[in-house]
């Protein structure tokens, strides 16, 4: 029998599979569950995308497009950067279109990081940053963002972290899980840490557009010096609830979106040519349906904050993406064995802090894209389990 541990290589064994998908799979397998576990919108994607798509498929548009993506697309997603960030991207050149954000992070780390080469990660934030990173045998460098910062990185961390090996920065903001924005300030000071060095930021901004903050989303790319040293990535499965479209983007400077492109033409070809045509309508017609969605998501927003603060787990008022992370170290329980007891006992279904890095130890992820209905009945159960917790 073939001995599959000299298989397989030890940089993938030795990754653990995703927090979020476990407590969702064993979910999957009760009954009477609400899940509040997965970052899905519950809304349709657009009758004008799905129209699109549909138009596109009887037209025969079933081939393959260019590798960085449809001319009309790369066009539409230059305008969108521009009108919503202030940033000019060349759309031959500066940007490639991607299968879902995620292989724009994954891309992009393979066109600059070489073996040993130090990336720093904020966290807790999304969990595909470590291990795309360690599958490129690039090293991880953690900074612990905490909440009496608002789970915001602060420039004292980034320059305590930086070493003659750094070679990357992630900017994942807003923050899934935390629901952490960075505002123009604070991106002002990242910047003045960064601006004399070759570090590069790769800035996951798929939650850009889901910002409930006074002021409107600010890229890094937009602050004074840092357009040359910045990746935008970003997306349409959050903003436009068309996450089984699969379709993102990045963009930057045409020297490193060279070599992104490079990776993209060989590991994918290109992005599903259905979604690029849904997209291009996604970008020029739904304005007015991404802002009914939000201001949805922000009356759920509310009421998970102030479900969560009523049964006494303090919950700081998430100002982007829409997940909320409240704290759960008043019960006693780690954030496995409340997430654990919880779904066997009421039947609720939350994510870990720890899925998210160790620093989410104390904390529980809940996603708020789901119904009102949904919310409501999970928040009733929450406070009956905390309550029981207590006698």
């Amino acid at each position: 029998m073939i001995d599959y541990s000299k298989v397989l290589t030890q940089t993938v064994c030795g990754i653990k599979p995703s927090g979020i998908r476990k407590f969702f799979d064993i979910a999957a397998n009760m009954d009477d569950v609400i899940s509040l576990g997965v970052g899905e919108p519950d809304f349709q994607t657009p009758w004008l995308v799905r129209k699109a798509g549909i138009s596109s498929l009887e037209k025969g548009k079933t081939k393959y497009t260019s590798n960085q993506g449809l001319d009309t697309l790369r066009a539409e997603i230059s305008n969108y950067i521009k009108r919503k960030c202030d940033i000019e991207y060349c759309p031959n050149g500066e940007v490639v279109v991607t299968v879902g954000g995620s292989e724009a992070i994954d891309a992009t780390l393979r066109a600059v990081v070489n073996a040993g080469d130090e990336v720093i990660i904020p966290q807790p934030s999304y969990v595909c940053y470590e291990p795309i990173t360690q599958l490129i045998g690039g090293v991880p460098v953690i900074i612990e963002t905490k909440a009496e910062d608002d789970f915001k990185l602060t420039p004292e961390q980034l320059k305590n972290a930086i070493t003659d090996k750094t070679k990357a920065l992630i900017l994942p903001y807003p923050c899934n899980p935390t629901g952490a924005i960075m505002e123009r300030d604070d991106l002002e000071k990242i910047a003045e840490v960064l601006r004399d060095t070759n570090i590069l930021v790769i800035s996951d901004e798929i939650y850009s557009e889901l910002t409930f903050a006074d002021n409107p989303h600010v890229s890094i790319a937009a602050i004074d010096g840092m357009r040359e040293r910045t990746v935008i990535v970003n997306g349409f499965s959050k903003t436009f609830s068309m996450t089984g479209w699969r379709l993102g983007f990045a963009c930057g400077p045409a020297e490193v979106m060279q070599q992104v492109l490079k990776i993209h033409q060989f590991a994918i070809m290109c992005a599903p040519t259905t979604s690029q045509y849904a997209a291009v309508e996604a970008l020029r017609n739904c304005d007015d349906a991404v802002e009914s969605m939000k201001k949805e998501y922000n009356r759920r927003r509310r009421l998970m904050v102030n479900g969560f603060n009523k049964a006494g787990l303090i919950c700081r008022e998430p100002r982007g993406a829409f997940y909320a992370f409240p704290c759960i170290k008043s019960t006693g329980l780690t954030s496995e064995e409340f997430c654990e007891q919880l779904l066997e006992a009421k039947h609720v279904a939350v994510v870990p802090g720890t899925a998210f890095g160790k620093g989410g130890e104390g904390f529980i992820r809940a996603s708020y894209c789901y119904s009102t209905e949904h919310i409501i009945e999970a928040l009733r159960r929450i406070d009956e389990f905390v309550k029981e917790l207590k006698k």
